[in-house]
């Protein structure tokens, strides 16, 4: 195997295998043993770039965060007024809901984790705090947080139920929470 130097990409492909094997076998499953087979790297790569398990969790969920955050951007970035913030959402809601089921594991093992560990909670903090920034570049503070818990909460739903709403169902609940708010 190749060393650290020759291998430039090893901490990358370490964090990207502990998302895949916590969304294939969740958190509890996680060891050093296990992501450095998944990654294929020696055992001893663990310890060298992390410090334990936890070290590596955090960072594996900030890497999740930011991907997730780079979607909410992706969709938002383009919108130039109100009508068009609005249907920004309703593509980003319908986008992850009906995008990698990967994802949504990943989002709600963080959310058990940060349920129970203030640690994980700083870390969902501060996702959370930065996909409110970018709804507020469109709507008032309060209604971005409320958009922001419509967002996670519909993509849950639409994700999990047999037969999920419609995109006009979406739409409507979008335009309830921001009708008369938004700044853009």
């Amino acid at each position: 195997m190749a060393t650290g130097h020759a291998d430039p990409q090893r901490r990358e492909r370490i964090l990207a295998a502990t998302l895949d094997h916590i969304a294939d076998e969740g958190v509890a499953g996680v060891s050093h043993r296990k992501v450095a087979a998944r990654a294929t790297v020696p055992l001893g790569s663990m310890t060298y770039h992390f410090t334990g398990i936890d070290h590596l969790l955090r960072e594996a969920f900030t890497l999740f965060a930011d991907h997730i955050v780079a979607v909410f951007e992706e969709h938002l970035e383009h919108a130039d007024d109100p009508d068009q913030a609005r249907e920004a959402v309703t593509d980003l809601i319908h986008a992850l809901s009906e995008g990698p089921r990967r994802d949504l594991i990943l989002s709600q093992e963080l959310y058990t984790l940060a349920a129970r560990r203030p640690e994980y909670r700083e870390l969902t903090h501060a996702w959370m705090g930065r996909s409110r920034r970018l709804l507020e570049r469109h709507f008032d503070p309060d209604t971005a947080r409320q958009l922001d818990a419509l967002i996670e909460g519909l993509t849950l739903h639409r994700a999990l139920d047999g037969a999920p709403q419609g995109r006009e169902l979406t739409r409507q609940a979008v335009g309830r929470i921001t009708a008369a708010t938004a700044t853009a």
